[in-house]
Parts: C-alpha cells; structure tokens; sequence
C-alpha cells in the first residue's frame, strides 16, 4: 500500500510538470532561443537516466528524471507553438 500511495504522489508531480513547463516557458523567452540544443540534450539526458533508474526500480530517480524531461520538453514545444 506504502508503494502505491509513493506512485500516486509521483503521477501528481508528473502532472504539475506540464504547468511548471508552460510557465517557465512564458517568462523565459530569451533562454529558450539561445539554448536549444542543450534542452534537446538534458532532455534526451533524463529519459536515459530514468530508463536506468526504472532498471534499478529506484522510484525517486525514476520521477525526478521524468519530471526534468516533461519540464524542459513542455519549455520547448511551448516555444515552437508561439513562433508559428
């Protein structure tokens, strides 16, 4: 029961992650232009890490990844939607 109330709390994180994303994309216009590549590169970083980390079933690595790559990757498509 302890592991499925962890993995719930998890999810929720994972959620607000797209709002976080959004947000941080709106006020940080300027970041966005100049470092493009090294979001694609933190986000491809993080899937990895929390590939490796479901391998290891270490949950907190495992979400804190997740929600590193659903940040930035919210950052970045929230960016490519305003340029059009």
């Amino acid at each position: 029961m302890k592991e499925l109330i962890k993995v719930f709390i998890g999810i929720i994180f994972l959620f607000f992650g797209f709002y976080i994303g959004n947000f941080l994309a709106k006020i940080t216009k300027e970041e966005l232009e100049a470092g493009q590549f090294w979001f694609k590169l933190l986000i491809i970083i993080s899937l990895i890490g929390a590939l490796i980390s479901m391998i290891l079933k270490n949950d907190v690595l495992f979400f804190s990844f997740l929600f590193i790559a659903i940040v930035t990757s919210r950052s970045l498509k929230k960016k490519k939607v305003e340029k059009k």
